[in-house]
């Protein structure tokens, strides 16, 4: 199958000829139609699967075919959890409206910058936005968006969006939407809270769920390591000399523990840097922008990184904290093995988190051997307590869950 079969228009099939894009995805293949349609769509597929073109497309030519009077209105809204995805977004929906006559605008706009640039941006109006939730509501209370006649909405990494606490956000925002409008929500996975979420907002919503197929299921090679927690810098430095690794993506519980560990690499000659949300804008667009150009070898980063960034063949994921939460596990790792590339994931399991690793590994039907590094062999055993308590999240609500399931059913209410 070709994009061309799926009835997109011909400014929008130049712009994937630029792109070489020449075969969609079976997430595009199913979403795009039924997008094409005025349907609004639930798709859910693994990191990596082309969920972006699968509704960026419908959405150009939805709007392309009303084509906008001399007042620009906001007309289409995509809601994304981090400021990294929606610079990513916004620029994919930029470059397949290249050939769009007229031009449509897309605005992209995040915090963590100063405002008033982006008031000024808006000052001549906009066509689409991409936002993440609070900054959007920012420059609505600043009077610089109007979104009373948005007919698409958007949500992108929905479940993150969620996970992330914007429920509240995301009431405020659907308040100010007109109710009738088109609605693509989109999804690596499909947990309770935004089934809820969907079966409020949603209207006979064509399902795509692709998590399991075959096509999907991207190259990654799993390993575990078993190391006392003090010995896993050194191990980490270790595998990246001995493997010659050209770029690790590092993940870690904290923000200190990013600086304090690309500090330790750096003394060690490895070039690196943290990446955590209580850098500034600047500094974190700066570090993607050298780790994608290869100036930096290793990003040490918390989970703020864990959707969003897209590095053309990352090689080496390594998890030298373990994530909170199976789903997290997914969506670290998924920034490896992406567009049909091969990748490594590399978990440290020290004594303390044996447990947790189990649990992860039960939720993600794994079962890895857990491996020993000559020289860097673990002198501590688990303790029963240890093993008792776990510390993954599980799937009994805790105190957060259940604030955040409260909030949702406030969700129905608009």
């Amino acid at each position: 199958m070709s994009f061309s079969s799926l009835g997109l228009s011909p400014a929008l099939l130049l712009a994937l000829s630029d792109k070489a894009c020449l075969t969609p995805t079976p997430i595009q293949q199913a979403a795009i139609p039924a997008a094409l349609e005025g349907r609004d769509v639930l798709g859910s597929a693994q990191t990596g699967s082309g969920k972006t073109l699968a509704f960026a497309l419908p959405l150009l030519q939805q709007l392309e075919k009303a084509a906008p009077g001399q007042a620009r209105r906001a007309r289409a809204l995509v809601l994304v959890p981090t400021r990294e995805l929606s610079t990513q977004v916004g620029e994919v929906i930029r470059s397949l409206g290249a050939h769009l006559s007229p031009a449509l605008k897309v605005s992209i706009v995040f915090g963590g910058v100063s405002i008033n640039p982006q008031l000024l941006r808006l000052r001549g109006g906009t066509d689409i936005v991409v936002a993440t939730p609070g900054r959007l509501l920012d420059l609505v209370a600043h009077n610089a968006l109007d979104l009373s006649l948005v007919e698409m909405l958007v949500l992108d990494e929905a479940d993150r969006l969620l996970d992330l606490g914007f429920t509240e956000e995301l009431t405020r925002i659907l308040a100010l939407l007109p109710a009738v409008r088109q609605n693509l929500f989109f999804s690596a996975t499909f947990p309770p809270a935004l089934q809820a979420l969907a079966q409020t907002l949603l209207r006979d919503p064509y399902r795509i769920m692709l998590r399991s197929e075959p096509l999907t299921e991207p190259d990654i090679a799993q390993r575990a390591i078993a190391v006392d927690a003090s010995n896993r810098t050194q191990l980490l430095r270790h595998l990246i000399q001995q493997n010659h690794w050209r770029q690790v993506l590092v993940f870690v519980a904290t923000s200190h523990g990013a600086e304090m560990i690309a500090d330790k690499l750096r003394k060690a000659r490895i070039n690196a840097e943290p990446f955590h949300g209580q850098l500034s804008q600047g500094k974190r667009s700066q570090v993607l922008a050298d780790f994608k150009a290869s100036r930096v070898k290793v990003v040490i980063a918390t989970d703020v990184a864990a959707r969003g960034l897209d590095i053309a063949l990352l090689p080496v994921v390594v998890n030298y904290d373990l994530p909170r939460s199976a789903l997290d596990y997914t969506h670290r790792i998924g920034r490896t093995g992406r567009a049909g590339e091969s990748g490594v994931a590399i978990s440290f399991v020290s004594a303390e988190s044996q447990a947790h690793f189990h649990l992860i590994e039960k939720r993600q039907r794994l079962s890895l051997t857990l491996e020993q590094i000559a020289g860097f062999e673990p002198t501590q055993s688990s303790s029963p307590a240890a093993a008792a308590g776990g510390g993954v999240k599980g799937k009994r609500p805790n105190k957060k869950d259940k604030l955040r399931a409260a909030a949702t059913l406030s969700l129905r209410a608009v």
